[in-house]
């Protein structure tokens, strides 16, 4: 993560001098070239779009899977910021065992692939908690509990899709990366501030609501948007599932059409899209926020 630097520097031992104006080679050397790459790019793509049936076929068959990738990332991440949260104030926790088990979490999913966590979560771990649930329900429903034991007992491995088994292997993989973040974010501010929030007579919890986590979010939602960014891309390993994603549709209509070059292509450039978008965003974000940390 880089932060911009806005700061204008001024010629030692003249202070309240006019900022140096910046010499031709520094500009050079600023000018964010890359820009240039991005539009050629996006102007080539345009081209075979317009110009060459077989892209702007692969393009109209392809993008009926960008709802299903925003809607799975957006659910996923919503889900991970929740799960996140409440582990990075278990990795800080005073209690031991909330802090083993959060930090046992963390650990084990970072240990792991993502693509494994994907397959294990969906179709291992989901599974065998519906099997609990039904047994569960049975159980219920022989003690004279059927009106909470039947709908439990007729649970089965249908009853959750793979779409929404996709977004809960995507939410647990991420909450832990989240838990990370959050950790830091809250170790970063200052001691201080917690004990005169005490020393006010807040409650650990009335100081952390109040005084430590609006600052410590608003410190790390650069890296939450980041993250955001990472998933967006990372979603394309829930098409192993079937989930009818933009990369599941690109697969499909190469292996119907041949089309390869056509399909993968669009994929990519889709991909590209979505993320320069939010990558951008994020910078925005990160200078407000930046800017506002200088007043």
């Amino acid at each position: 993560m880089t932060h911009s630097t806005e700061i204008e520097p001024t010629l030692p031992g003249t202070p309240g001098t006019a900022p140096r104006s910046k010499t031709l080679q520094e500009r050079i050397d600023e000018f964010p070239w890359w820009v240039g790459g991005i539009l050629v790019i996006a102007v080539g793509a345009f081209y075979l779009v317009t110009t060459q049936t077989s892209f702007g076929e692969a393009l109209n068959f392809i993008r009926i899977g960008i709802g299903i990738t925003i809607t799975t990332t957006l659910y996923a991440y919503s889900i991970a910021l929740v799960i996140g949260l409440v582990a990075g104030l278990g990795r800080i926790s005073r209690n031991v065992v909330v802090r083993n088990i959060s930090t046992l979490y963390v650990e084990l999913v970072r240990g792991i692939p993502i693509l494994v966590l994907i397959f294990y979560i969906a179709l291992v771990a989901v599974p065998d908690s519906l099997g609990m649930f039904k047994t569960l329900g049975a159980w219920l429903t022989s003690l004279g509990l059927g009106f909470i034991g039947q709908p439990l007992a007729a649970i089965t491995n249908d009853s959750i899709s793979l779409n929404v088994r996709a977004i809960i292997a995507l939410s647990v993989t991420y909450g832990a990366f989240l838990a990370e973040i959050f950790r830091a974010g809250i170790q970063s501010i200052g001691k201080g501030q917690m004990e005169a929030a005490r020393s006010l007579g807040m409650s650990y919890g009335q100081a952390m609501r109040y005084v430590i986590l609006p600052q410590a979010i608003r410190n790390v939602l650069p890296a939450l948007g980041n993250d955001f960014v990472a998933m967006v891309k990372d979603s394309s390993l829930v098409s192993v599932l079937a989930v009818r994603d933009i990369t599941q549709v690109a697969r499909l209509y190469a292996g119907r059409t041949f089309r390869f070059r056509e399909a993968y292509t669009i994929l990519a450039i889709l991909y590209l899209g979505m993320t320069l978008i939010l990558s951008i965003l994020v910078r925005v974000l990160e200078r407000r926020l930046h800017g506002n940390s200088r007043k």
